[in-house]
């Protein structure tokens, strides 16, 4: 059941607009004036407030000023006999949801309420489904490797500068790009992932620029690129290393000029991303080998991160061992099993080629195969260690 925050200094109309949401089945609290809606927010959780303009001690727009700038989250409704075009502007300007004339319209009135109340309600799941996507995509571990890299990133994130992160496959590079967008102040826009090992040479240039009507066989309509589609957010190239040159040549004209142009175009468009970089090639050496251009290196590696194989990091095992077993648990919608120190202490001493990916793969299938507890002698019979 809704709770609904009615605040007005005319008790009449208090009275009036509890006795009608009552009706509709929403739970109503009152309030004679800003002041005491001011203590009742503070100290108690509403889904949403109709709120009066003209009152003594606090008027509705001051309160609505004080929620707004306490960071409460929750939708304004404000009525008053006085308005005007400006009030109504204003009010929802300062973050009001709607505005209404006394005397109210019962169906306006209702209709409005449950839109309130609806968009709040999405608001919050969607907090609620970042919230769990960001868990999702945690950097799990407290070892020195890990905690160096969290620091930079807190450093690094905040600032437009481009970030060449490095590492073995399956260590973790896409989280922490991931993590440099979300902290970034382009977090409200795109992150948009470009595998370049996974796209033909040959398409490269296309996916990352567009391509104009006709400029190739099967471009049948013009197509934005990721260039384009990443404007105000992020651009992450993985596995770079992977690029051709001469894709390589126009990344590099793209860097410099911050503008692009599309296959079989002419037309230069602007484009305002931040791009960040991973492999996990050692790209000095295929520089030597004359398979990386350099100067796009050094126009990629303001900033280097370094992340460490699994192996390098075994004490933070046990923390990821717990975290896969409440996440695929959680997916699999069934309760996180145990397991013994004697089985953890097993899968520390692994090698882990396949780094944090494969220990993924490996507590997964420990959860499958294992009964309520998961024990060393699973451990030896599923892993081949």
């Amino acid at each position: 059941m809704a709770h609904l925050l009615v605040v007005d200094d005319e008790k009449t109309i208090r009275q009036a607009l509890t006795e009608i949401l009552s009706d509709e089945s929403y739970e109503v609290s009152q309030a004679g004036d800003g002041e005491e809606a001011w203590e009742m927010i503070q100290s108690n959780s509403y889904d949403a407030v109709l709120c009066d303009i003209k009152m003594p001690k606090m008027d509705g727009i001051e309160l609505l000023d004080k929620v707004v700038e306490a960071g409460v989250d929750v939708p304004f409704i404000m009525i008053s006999a006085h308005g005007t075009i400006e009030t109504a502007v204003d009010a929802t300007k300062k973050g009001a949801y709607d505005f209404i004339q006394k005397p109210p319209d019962l169906n306006r009135l209702l209709l409005t309420v449950r839109n309130a109340l609806d968009k709040s309600t999405l608001q919050t799941e969607t907090k609620r489904l970042k919230k769990k996507i960001s868990k999702a995509f945690d950097i799990i571990g407290q070892s020195d490797p890990i905690s160096e890299i969290k620091t930079t990133i807190e450093k690094v994130a905040p600032t437009d500068a481009r970030v060449l992160i490095t590492g073995e496959n399956g260590t973790g590079k896409e989280l922490v790009a991931r993590w440099l967008h979300d902290k970034s102040a382009r977090s409200a826009g795109p992150l948009v992932e470009v595998n370049c090992a996974a796209i033909p040479s040959e398409l490269i240039e296309s996916e990352l620029f567009g391509h104009e009507k006709g400029s190739f066989t099967s471009a049948h309509k013009q197509r934005s690129g990721k260039f384009e589609q990443a404007t105000g957010g992020t651009l992450f190239l993985d596995e770079i290393g992977d690029m051709s040159l001469s894709a390589q040549a126009k990344v590099l004209r793209a860097l410099q000029e911050s503008q692009i142009t599309r296959v079989g175009g002419d037309k230069k468009i602007k484009v305002d991303v931040r791009v960040l970089a991973a492999t996990n090639k050692d790209l000095k050496k295929e520089i030597e080998e004359g398979n990386f251009r350099e100067d796009l290196y050094h126009r990629l590696s303001v900033m280097i991160i370094q992340v460490p194989a699994l192996r390098d990091r075994k004490e933070d095992i046990p923390l990821l061992v717990d975290h896969f077993l409440n996440q695929i648990s959680t997916e699999y919608g069934t309760v996180p099993k145990k397991i013994t120190d004697k089985a953890l202490k097993q899968l520390a001493e692994y090698s882990w080629t396949g780094n944090i990916r494969e220990l993924r793969n490996i507590v997964e299938r420990l959860i499958i195969m294992s009964n309520d507890e998961i024990t060393h002698e699973d451990v030896k019979k599923y892993v081949e260690i």
